[in-house]
């Protein structure tokens, strides 16, 4: 177990840019559109008597229960912003990660380094697959909720200097439970994640060149070959098995919270998220993942992703070599 956990390290270190660096850019930039929007908007108002959304002179005076309660809900769905965003570079990091994860090691022969020290190839892989399933997406969610709580603060500064004081909303938010609710998605989704995780490192470990033609062409192929069928008028081999589904989970479950709209299974409602305008933590809950154990496509997927894993580890054993 301390092997594996100082592998997952090695994992961070050697690729802390894609890992750390691309959310807190993203976020950066977040934040630097917050404050040339604050800026905007309190320039138009000055020289031109312009008001860019609701008056905060206006707010300031008619103040009450309610308008709190909607400015914390505001607040619950921007801390839930800054986390989507970050997924969908997250997304990216993780893809292109898996793609290279076990093909770079055999192109820079460092494969022949690792393999002289006492660590297995099993070992290896799980490492890069915890990467992925956790680390990646863990440390993107300290970093989007470290920007949030930025945000927070800029609001707060601005709407201070109109004279309206925040912390009301702030604590009628609810940034601690929205932080829990997002880790207990990020939990779900590593389950959900893994037929993409052992479908990329299978090609990774298996490629002389290229990971990602093999990885993404052949389940293009694949749905290019089924829609020729369909419109032949013969049985097309997707009928039974949703092979458009099938390829989208090989492909896309790793995309944070990609498991939402499933179907669910008798007793249990599909596993989706409402994001009601008044109770966005509520929306949340943990429901909707316990209804997201309950699908047989969540299991399906493990043992699918498990078997690729270990595939990809019996590859790792046996081809060190690449076209380079």
């Amino acid at each position: 177990m301390k092997t594996l956990a100082l592998l997952v390290k090695r994992e961070y270190w050697e690729h802390r840019g894609g890992f750390l660096w691309t959310p807190v850019w993203i976020t950066g930039v977040m934040l630097l559109f917050t404050l040339l929007g604050i800026v905007t908007t309190e320039v138009l108002k000055s020289r031109v008597q312009v008001n860019v959304g609701p008056s905060l002179d206006m707010l300031r005076s008619s103040l009450g229960a309610h308008d709190i309660a909607q400015a914390a809900n505001a607040l619950d769905l921007a801390q839930l912003t800054f986390a989507g965003i970050v997924s969908v570079g997250v997304f990216f990091v993780t893809f292109f990660y898996l793609l290279g994860a076990l093909y770079d090691d055999r192109r820079d022969r460092s494969v022949l380094f690792w393999k002289s020290l006492p660590v297995t190839d099993a070992q290896t892989v799980a490492s890069k697959a915890l990467a992925a399933m956790l680390l990646i997406p863990l440390v993107g969610l300290v970093v989007a909720t470290v920007a949030y709580l930025g945000f927070m603060l800029i609001v707060a500064a601005w709407t201070g200097l109109h004279g309206i004081n925040a912390l009301p909303a702030i604590l009628a938010a609810h940034p601690a439970g929205m932080f829990l609710r997002l880790l207990l998605m990020v939990a779900a989704g590593a389950l959900w994640a893994l037929p993409t995780i052992g479908w990329l490192l299978f090609w990774s470990a298996w490629a002389r060149s290229k990971p990602f033609l093999w990885a993404v062409l052949l389940p293009v192929v694949a749905l290019i070959l089924d829609s020729w069928v369909s419109v032949l008028g013969m049985h097309r081999f997707g009928e039974d098995l949703s092979l458009a589904r099938i390829c989208g989970r090989l492909l896309f479950s790793v995309m944070p919270a990609s498991w939402m709209g499933v179907p669910g299974v008798a007793g249990v409602p599909n596993v989706s998220i409402g994001i009601d305008d008044e109770h966005v933590a509520a929306s949340l809950g943990p429901d909707k993942l316990l209804a997201l154990l309950a699908t047989p496509d969540l299991w399906i997927g493990v043992v699918g992703g498990l078997v690729l894993l270990a595939a990809a580890v019996w590859l790792r054993r046996r081809r060190i070599e690449t076209s380079v």
